[in-house]
């Protein structure tokens, strides 16, 4: 179904039954609205909303497909990785987000067998820019149903069935959520009888579903990753059970015992200009005996200029980023109350023409109002404080960050390149930057880790 003029049928037509196919996988990742209006700017205007909807819904055969159509459908979707048909190893992805660690082990060689992501638009994003191949991985969407199997009580049955549900891999990512755990009425007394004690005291939290897969495949390596305030929630008491239970699972972790500064924590700073810190947990497995590894070493990975500020941004960004007259004054008022107190809340203004601009840290409510992270156009402070509503002033009114923007600061996108697939709405993709990690950070990470993965091989 081809109405562009230089649209050429194909030379090797693939089947129905593959275009179909094909058809689906991008109809489940983009809305209709998004698809019609890419096929429309492509040439071919004979698409129309209802007829996806009805095709994605069984209601309409798929009308043939030219060249250019199919090649155009096939964009939108990831490739199959060159190192795919031989990896280096394989690894799972757990509370996956939109792949941000992902991205730095598959660029080392990595091939993902298994994720697992419950929220239904990062799943949007992660499928459009992550390759899984049919016949080795498997997604799931909500992990208790692999890590808690319905009808199942005793311990040993239960590690078996996770045994079975997840493929083998050397190692385990996992960006897990920050849980208090429950101490009431865990002792030593309920705890006997159990295969392991975490059993008891991590229940009822997604760290939980993590350790219960380590206790079943026992992978080599593991990285964990948290925000640095995990070491002093619950007033140090969740970190506590963490460790002690990856100890109890016969695992090292990389710099346990560092002082300060904790090797542990990594500021995204080092490798782009947003101030980020996160805790990271490398684990291996104690059988292997490698005392060597430390995060210490992560500088040896630092690029040797950390990209400015500027050579993110995008060079003729929409309007509609540009703050409202009425949230600008709202964002200034609250800002200007608040320092009068000898508060420091308030917005983030940065000027990208400073090379050394490292804002502030990129969050999940950043499609509220952008505060944290406000672009300076011009505006000129003393006018600001003389006469706000100065119009050739207020004209140059600060915006917001896009989500093209976004994604380069946190690495997922860098300029020039092949763009990283933003499929959702603007909002969305707020919300799932902010809730993502750096992605060089981890990169960094894996290098670090690829000798030890490799030395499993001999």
């Amino acid at each position: 179904m081809h109405s562009a003029a230089l649209a050429a049928p194909l030379s090797a037509a693939p089947s129905s039954a593959d275009a179909s196919e094909l058809v689906q996988q991008v109809l489940a990742i983009y809305s209709v609205r998004d698809l019609t209006a890419r096929l429309h700017q492509a040439g071919f205007s004979c698409w129309t909303p209802s007829l996806l909807n009805r095709i994605r819904q069984g209601k309409s055969a798929l009308p043939p497909l030219c060249e250019a159509e199919l090649s155009l459908l096939q964009s939108l979707l990831p490739t199959r990785p060159a190192h795919y048909d031989n990896p280096e190893f394989r690894f799972i992805d757990l509370f996956a987000g939109i792949g941000g660690i992902r991205k730095g082990f598959e660029a080392i060689g990595g091939k993902c067998v298994f994720t697992s992501e419950w929220n239904k638009e990062a799943v949007r994003t992660y499928k459009a820019n992550h390759y899984s191949d049919p016949l080795e991985h498997h997604f799931n969407t909500d992990i208790r149903q692999v890590t808690q199997p319905e009808g199942l009580t005793d311990d040993d049955a239960i590690y078996r069935a996770i045994d079975a549900a997840i493929p083998d891999h050397q190692v385990l990512l996992a960006g897990f959520p920050c849980q208090p755990f429950s101490l009431a009425g865990v002792s030593k007394k309920n705890a006997m009888g159990r295969a392991h004690g975490f059993e008891c005291q991590v229940q009822g939290t997604l760290f939980f579903d993590v350790a219960r897969i380590l206790a079943a495949k026992k992978p080599p390596f593991f990285v964990l990753e948290n925000v640095k305030n995990l070491k002093s929630h619950d007033k140090g008491r969740t970190f506590a059970i963490i460790m002690e239970t990856l100890d109890e699972l016969g695992y090292d972790v990389a710099d346990a015992g560092a002082g300060s500064p904790d090797a542990k924590v990594i500021d995204a700073r080092h490798f782009l200009p947003q101030h980020r810190e996160r805790i990271v947990l490398v684990g291996i497995r104690r059988d292997l005996k490698k005392q060597d590894f430390t995060l210490r070493d992560i500088r040896r990975f630092y690029p040797a200029q950390v990209p400015s500020l500027q050579s993110l941004l995008e060079r003729a960004p929409d309007d509609k980023y540009i703050l409202s007259p009425v949230l600008w004054r709202y964002l200034y008022q609250y800002a200007k109350k608040h320092k009068a107190k000898g508060n420091g809340f308030g917005f983030g203004l940065n000027d990208p023409r400073n090379p050394d601009c490292c804002v502030r840290t990129l969050s999940a409510r950043y499609y509220k109002d952008g505060s944290e992270i406000l672009i300076d156009r011009g505006w000129d402070s003393a006018v600001g404080e003389a006469a706000f509503q100065d119009a050739d002033n207020m004209a140059r009114r600060p915006r917001r960050l896009s989500p093209r923007e976004c994604a380069r600061l946190m690495g997922f996108d860098v300029p020039g390149r092949e763009p990283f697939r933003i499929p959702v709405s603007d909002t969305q993709a707020y919300k799932q930057f902010g809730n993502s990690v750096v992605v060089p950070v981890f990169a960094a990470v894996a290098q670090l880790l690829l000798p030890h993965i490799r030395q499993l091989k001999s």
